[in-house]
């Protein structure tokens, strides 16, 4: 008998608790006025949208290239279909400007290893030991190495990895990095571009960054006779044995001391590289709006923009760019779809923008944010989305001021829910997203991010098959109450 009856309590509760669970009062649903377009957005959707902007044929996106253009004439498509307005009339949804990039089609690099009893060849594995960087020049060579620091000559600010060291005719090994984080100074240094610059000015003949994986990366600009290259960490580490030491120790020894530690080294490496250089390439935003219904606050903006552009093909390899960032530009969609298909428009025109070459240092935004239509005065605001595909929570940098942003935000999120965590923007740097051009003209921002763990970072293996449809779907949504919010205020 007391089986029985605890056989029935227990049903009894279990009864409880699955009545609770139907019968639970639903988070609150937005406002009558904006609930067709928050309603719109749906994960299946916006993960069709991300899937079809990973497919081969786009071949990457990458800027300047034909499958980055037939992947922004697609996406214009659907702004024209979904009734948006183009930003010109001449250009319609595609804003062109320059962008030269560069295909590598082959390379091959064999190590000549120093040991106390002669030299060792190694044959490395392209995407694994090492990765052209994806704007060197076509070259063959076999070289000497010389172990650069951070591979910074800043004489303003008394230092200089390049002193007492000869680099002429020579391959540089270094870190991505600065000898001080905390110094704000070192950030010009830490760009891709300045360092490729003052190597090739040196003499070298590439310069070889160590990280702890090849990773594909266009950020820099082609430079004729200059081959450059990212190598692993384990790579790097059968190099130093000759100085009986690790990359992880040689990093900890700069970041300690904060002073150049330079030496050259017996090891060489052949290092060669086919590639192509389109100097005459042409990049594209691609924008269209929702304009306004107050006569005079129509003329102001709010930016939703990510970017649209990936590292492209090269060697054989397809790098998909499914979380970074067809999953940014795939949220930037749903939500200008969403927008179109609201009854009540807000008091300010909402900008959608798929922004180009940000893999390439930010082209695209920099370019669309020095060049905003005239019909609008004022960017009221920008929101950014960058790599919002992995994970189950959000995360975001958003402006301290106005103290209203951030208060529509978590507003918004008591609907969601979904908010992880979130930071003060205090500066940008030479990693910021599409933001930072906004940003810097003091344009309030709010910059989103899933929680990842973002795997497959400028890899191969950035497929359709590490997304999350329901994470960016949530994002979609958070940022959607946001804009209305704050467009309509």
């Amino acid at each position: 008998m007391k089986k029985i009856k605890a056989g029935l309590v227990l049903l009894f509760l279990l009864a409880s608790s699955l009545t609770l669970f139907v019968f639970a009062p639903a988070a609150e649903k937005p406002q009558d006025e904006i609930a067709s377009g928050y309603d719109s957005i749906r994960p299946d959707d916006v993960y069709g949208i991300c899937k079809t902007l990973s497919l081969p044929e786009y071949a990457g996106r990458h800027t300047g290239h034909e499958g980055y253009t037939a992947a922004a004439e697609w996406a214009a498509a659907r702004f024209k279909e979904w009734g948006l307005k183009p930003l010109s009339q001449m250009e319609g949804y595609l804003q062109a400007y320059p962008s030269p990039y560069v295909i590598v089609d082959k390379s091959e690099m064999t190590l000549f290893a120093a040991g106390d009893e002669g030299s060792e060849e190694m044959g490395l594995d392209p995407g694994t030991d090492f990765l052209p960087l994806l704007y060197s020049d076509s070259g063959d060579n076999t070289a000497d190495l010389v172990f650069a620091g951070w591979g910074i000559s800043a004489p303003e600010l008394v230092y200089d990895d390049y002193h007492g060291i000869d680099v002429e005719g020579k391959f540089i090994l270094c870190f991505r990095g600065t000898p001080d984080r905390e110094d704000d100074r070192f950030q010009i240094y830490d760009q891709h571009r300045q360092r490729m610059k003052t190597a090739k000015e040196k003499g070298a003949l590439g310069l070889f960054y160590i990280y702890p994986e090849p990773l594909a990366n266009p950020n820099g600009d082609w430079i004729e006779g200059f081959t450059p290259a990212i190598i692993s960490e384990k790579t790097a580490d059968r190099i130093l044995e000759e100085r009986k030491t690790t990359s992880e120790e040689l990093k900890a020894d700069l970041l300690k001391y904060k002073r150049p530690l330079s030496f050259p080294l017996r090891s060489r490496i052949r290092f060669r590289v086919e590639s192509r250089h389109f100097p005459e390439g042409t990049g594209y935003n691609v924008a269209g709006y929702v304009e306004g219904t107050d006569q005079r606050l129509k003329k102001e903006c709010l930016v939703i923009g990510g970017h649209f552009d990936h590292c492209g093909q090269h060697m054989g390899f397809l790098y998909p760019g499914a979380n970074d960032n067809a999953s940014g530009s795939a949220v930037v969609m749903e939500m200008a779809e969403a927008f179109s298909v609201l009854e009540k428009k807000p008091k300010r025109s909402v900008i959608f923008v798929l922004f180009g070459g940000e893999e390439m240092g930010l082209q695209g935004s920099t370019y669309f944010a020095e060049h905003v239509p005239d019909a609008f005065t004022k960017v009221d605001a920008m929101f950014n989305f960058d790599m919002v595909g992995e994970g189950d929570g959000a995360g975001c940098g958003i402006s301290e001021e106005p103290a209203g942003l951030k208060a529509a935000l978590e507003a918004a999120d008591e609907t969601l829910k979904i908010l992880r965590r979130s930071s003060y923007i205090r500066g940008v740097g030479v990693r910021s997203s599409d933001y930072a051009a906004f940003f810097a003209e003091g344009v309030p921002c709010i910059s989103f991010y899933s929680n990842g763990p973002h795997l497959s970072y400028h890899q191969p293996g950035d497929t359709i098959y590490r997304i999350n449809p329901d994470i960016m779907a949530d994002i979609a949504r958070l940022a959607f109450l946001t804009a209305c919010a704050w467009a309509d205020r």
